[in-house]
């Protein structure tokens, strides 16, 4: 194994695990406010979260283009600080972490939607407060779906492609994920160094969708 083929795919699982932290707590939230509440506008929540998995991934990532960039409304007050964001290893991760956040929320949510009322009833008749029946009675007995939700989200994020070669573009060295290096030795007639990224990704993402897919049967 070639030192760029190793170091594409440490990049890239590194991003994908920094993609997952960055969804993690954002995802959870959502998932338990879906699964718990009603709130005006909770359908248009649970579209804009569901959309990612129904646009083109290139929409996705022309959207956090113009988000992200100097003339973008985030881009622009970053810039004012100094800090870049569009093709950057930042960009690849922020990339990652919204096309696997829908997955994430969905499982999570279910998660929260399996736990039985009874539980938390019981703590909140103890004394416990919100906060604290959460993290000790919820949050422990969906911790399984969620961990799940979590694997299938880094799942996602390992094999993106549309939106990080077009947020983050692909720059040997620096922004090159495992997805986009397979198009571009492949477009180059690189074809070796393209199976090899191929085979990489496959056992990868066969190991973390079986350890979902058990995590799943076992809550």
């Amino acid at each position: 194994m070639s030192a760029e083929i190793r170091d594409i795919a440490i990049f890239t699982t590194l991003a994908a695990l920094a993609a997952t932290a960055v969804m993690l707590v954002p995802g959870v939230a959502v998932a338990w406010l879906l699964a718990r509440r009603q709130f005006p506008g909770k359908a248009l929540v649970e579209t804009v979260v569901s959309l990612p998995l129904v646009m083109p991934p290139v929409a996705t990532g022309l959207l956090l283009l113009w988000l992200f960039s100097r003339r973008g409304p985030i881009g622009g007050l970053l810039a004012r600080v100094g800090i870049d964001i569009v093709f950057t290893p930042a960009a690849v991760v922020i990339a990652m972490a919204v096309m696997g956040l829908p997955l994430l929320v969905r499982t999570a949510r279910a998660g929260f939607e399996q736990v039985t009322r009874r539980y938390e009833q019981i703590a909140e008749t103890l004394g416990a407060g919100p906060w604290r029946v959460f993290s000790t009675v919820t949050l422990p007995l969906a911790a399984r779906n969620i961990l799940a939700g979590a694997t299938l989200g880094f799942s996602r994020a390992l094999g993106e492609f549309g939106a990080t070669i077009v947020v983050a573009g692909s720059i040997p060295g620096r922004t090159r994920t495992l997805a986009v290096g397979i198009y571009s030795f492949t477009e180059n007639g690189q074809d070796r160094q393209a199976a090899m990224l191929l085979a990489i990704s496959v056992s990868i993402a066969f190991v973390a969708v079986l350890a979902s897919n058990r995590l799943a049967r076992e809550a």
